[in-house]
């Protein structure tokens, strides 16, 4: 699987902006998706992820109320809403297909990068006034 990131870019602190993600290749070859970011100096981190079979959606606590994820099937494309930015989401932020989805018993994203087996580039959201 392929995968091409999009959307981000420069965003106010409190603004909105969508990630997209489209796959190419074998994509009936993951059960879930997933979005990862890494900011400066810091280790890449779990956002969000989707397990494909029944649409449960984990997100870290840090996004959780503020970033939606989702896909459309048809366009083999997922989707990360993000609003409410904080200069605190500025990261490089990356989509990721694979087994599944890693989480605690609330529900909290873990973020396990061994669950997943595709990335796409990383594409940059900077928040900042």
């Amino acid at each position: 699987v392929q995968l091409q990131a999009s959307g981000g870019g420069l965003v106010q602190p409190g603004g909105s902006t969508r990630l997209s993600c489209t796959a190419s290749g074998f994509t009936s070859d993951y059960y879930a998706i997933g979005w990862f970011r890494q900011a400066p100096g810091k280790q890449r981190e779990g956002v969000s992820c989707m397990m494909i079979s029944d649409g449960s959606t984990y997100y870290a606590d840090s996004v959780k109320g503020r970033f939606t994820i989702s896909r459309h099937n048809a366009k083999n494309t997922m989707y990360l809403e993000m609003n409410s930015l904080k200069p605190e989401d500025t990261a490089l932020y990356y989509c990721a297909t694979g087994r599944g989805c890693t989480y605690y018993g609330d529900d909290t994203y873990y973020g396990t990068e061994a669950d997943f087996d595709s990335w796409g580039q990383g594409t940059q959201v900077t928040v900042s006034s």
